[in-house]
């Protein structure tokens, strides 16, 4: 990981909302929830939630995938993963 996808990354999780998001769908596993359902279950309204979706989607934490009227949303734990690495590698150089 590059530092400016380090730094993407936690931007992304830097908003509260976002964050509960991340920690739902590592809860929920590989079947990921459908936005909806994300949406109802953390009490936010499902347009304001899309944003916040995209901004995950786009730093790679979270990954989606249509079925049929419904947009899948799954938690990558390799990007976190990554990031672990990265910090432990770049707050170790002195």
């Amino acid at each position: 990981m590059e530092k400016i996808n380090a730094l993407q990354v936690l931007s992304a999780l830097s908003v509260e909302t976002r964050f509960d998001a991340v920690k739902l769908l590592s809860v929920v596993g590989s079947d990921g929830l459908p936005a909806g359902e994300l949406a109802r279950r953390l009490g936010v309204r499902q347009n304001t939630l899309s944003d916040h979706l995209a901004v995950l989607t786009r730093s790679g934490i979270l990954s989606s995938e249509r079925q049929s009227r419904s947009i899948i949303y799954r938690f990558n734990p390799m990007v976190l993963q990554s990031l672990n690495a990265f910090l432990t590698r770049a707050l170790a150089q002195n």
